[in-house]
């Protein structure tokens, strides 16, 4: 995201479709199973373009975190615009409608998966960490719910990772019913 009026140079410009690319094939094959060379393909330039951008394959998935997270928030704003009032509850409720609708593009729910599993990389464990941080901090100071509040919020959104991935909310089943009853994803009941 640029500064309104701000040109962006020709390697910054690249770097965003990469990042945006990069989203894309982690989200698809997961950092382990995912080569530089995929990534380059989506963003249609030659992977050593991609590491001269990005000095390797872990800094790469890393700023495609960093951007996860930056659309994360920013989804939870627009949520917590649409909250008639101050009622932090119903911020929260509205936060997580526009969480539920962002994730609805499955790469970035997809992506934050596959780093949960590659969090035995430590600059992918700090890049979750500061995510979540982020969001934590940011639902606390915007709907100005308990802390008890937002740690249900934030346990309910990983809730909703697991549905989501695993479509639990199309199985038969008295514990799927159990776990997916009350949360929502857009196009669904």
């Amino acid at each position: 995201m640029t500064k309104r009026g701000a040109t962006l140079s020709t390697s910054d410009a690249r770097r965003d479709v990469v990042v945006d690319a990069a989203i894309a094939e982690f989200a698809r094959g997961g950092f382990h199973g995912t080569p530089i060379s995929a990534v380059a393909d989506r963003a249609d330039i030659s992977p050593a373009y991609v590491f001269k951008l990005f000095p390797g394959k872990v800094s790469l998935f890393v700023a495609a975190l960093d951007r996860c997270y930056e659309l994360v928030t920013h989804a939870l704003s627009n949520g917590a615009a649409r909250a008639d009032g101050e009622d932090p509850g119903k911020i929260l409720y509205e936060m997580g409608g526009a969480y539920a609708e962002l994730i609805a593009d499955r790469n970035l729910l997809m992506l934050q998966v596959h780093a949960q599993s590659a969090a035995d990389t430590p600059e992918i464990a700090d890049a979750v960490r500061r995510g979540l941080a982020k969001v934590t901090e940011f639902a606390l100071t915007r709907s100005g719910a308990e802390g008890e509040q937002v740690q249900r919020f934030i346990a309910y959104g990983q809730l909703c990772h697991l549905i989501a991935t695993l479509d639990l909310d199309e199985h038969a089943g008295e514990w799927a019913a159990l776990l997916a009853a009350g949360i929502r994803h857009p196009g669904k009941n």
